[in-house]
């Protein structure tokens, strides 16, 4: 009973922690009804500073933050839910980044090479690593090097969306619901200035992520004539800013320009993220960042990138993980179908015996007891009889 007992209190309380779990993602450590990262970060469209007077830009979202500290020092309309664009490929990053193998080798298919929008040049019957589909995903926002990785990941697109959702609501980018892993505008889909800078932090702190979002220039190989074409990153801020980090780009004709840029001065390391920007987005860019570093010292954060919930344990597909704590070896052995027929058996007699039956075997047994020195005497006689004779 004590067992039974414990293990329905285990029970209870494992449920009563998973209910908990996504309330405290949802409030992201703060009030369900106060917006994540803090009370003034809203999604009015109007700029949010303390301190100091940010450089007018085109977007009609930013956020400019710490990566290291979480500090938002600057935004305006964070929250605002717009389409993201080719930067949404931040968090595709966050999700296939972990789960690939980057020496894997990707055969090209003709559903890669007739996917609409931007490309790198993946085409179908070629071999391609999936380091270097990484490469042409950050690079040249190929959207076909982003179909032929997720195609190569388990679940394909479906899967690679639902994990999306999944790694978005973690990171507490609530503002994000993905359709389209590339980035094109598909229906339902979008972001926010806040949630592109928190899929920046995550990234950057990725040492895969960074090298990506920073490399310059890259080669791929040629369909047909066996050489290979270079390929330029689109960021332009890693050519002409000083400490730049690169991360993404992106522009559709709704979503417009689009935009995640980091840069590293002075010991701090700060993201700026745009949406919904006509053109001349690198130069704003790079005007918010020269503002930021030089008022540093002199800015109170306006708000926070809110932490990571805590991940779940992994499970399989029949449920958790195998138990490998040393209280596994001290359960009892697994019983055979004979062993529960033979209890069931056992246990049907057993409720049909009165319960002063369970008395009766020893009374019984007493007349044998009693009579035992009489055999005993016999027995004795007998075999002094036989070693006479």
């Amino acid at each position: 009973m004590r067992v039974l007992l414990t293990a329905w209190a285990t029970a209870v309380a494992s449920t009563a922690l998973a209910v908990a779990g996504p309330l405290a993602a949802n409030a992201a450590g703060q009030g369900l009804n106060t917006p994540v990262g803090g009370d003034q970060l809203t999604t009015e469209p109007t700029v949010v500073a303390d301190g100091a007077t940010p450089p007018a830009v085109q977007a009609s979202a930013y956020v400019i933050a710490d990566v290291d500290t979480g500090d938002v020092l600057a935004a305006k309309a964070p929250h605002a839910k717009l389409r993201p664009a080719s930067t949404l490929k931040t968090l595709t990053a966050l999700v296939l980044l972990p789960r690939l193998n980057k020496s894997d080798q990707v055969i090209g298919s003709d559903e890669d090479a007739g996917i609409i929008g931007s490309k790198v040049g993946v085409y179908p019957g070629l071999r391609y690593s999936v380091d270097l589909l990484f490469q042409g995903m950050f690079l040249a926002s190929g959207n076909d090097a982003v179909h032929a990785l997720v195609s190569h990941d388990e679940g394909g697109v479906p899967g690679t969306i639902q994990r999306m959702n999944k790694k978005a609501a973690e990171i507490g980018a609530l503002d994000t619901h993905v359709t389209d892993p590339t980035g094109l505008d598909a229906d339902g889909q979008y972001s926010s200035a806040y949630d592109l800078a928190l899929f920046a932090q995550a990234g950057l702190a990725r040492p895969d992520f960074a090298k990506y979002a920073s490399t310059k220039y890259t080669t791929f190989p040629l369909a047909k004539k066996g050489g290979s074409y270079q390929v330029a990153n689109q960021n332009k801020l890693l050519f002409n800013y000083d400490g730049a980090l690169g991360v993404k780009t992106g522009y559709t004709t709704l979503a417009r320009n689009t935009f995640v840029g980091a840069a590293r001065r002075n010991g701090h390391t700060l993201v700026v993220t745009m949406m919904n920007a006509p053109h001349g987005i690198t130069q704003d860019a790079s005007n918010l960042l020269d503002w930021a570093f030089k008022s540093y010292s002199a800015l109170s954060p306006v708000g926070t990138l809110v932490k990571p919930v805590a991940a779940a344990p992994p499970k399989t597909a029949e449920g958790p993980g195998p138990n490998t704590s040393k209280k596994a070896s001290a359960l009892p052995p697994r019983r055979t179908r004979a062993t529960l027929v033979a209890a069931e058996i056992a246990q049907s007699i057993a409720y049909k015996v009165p319960v002063w039956a369970y008395a009766a075997p020893p009374i019984l047994l007493l007349p044998l007891f009693l009579r035992r020195p009489k055999a005993l005497r016999a027995r004795a006689k007998a075999a002094a009889k036989a070693r006479r004779h």
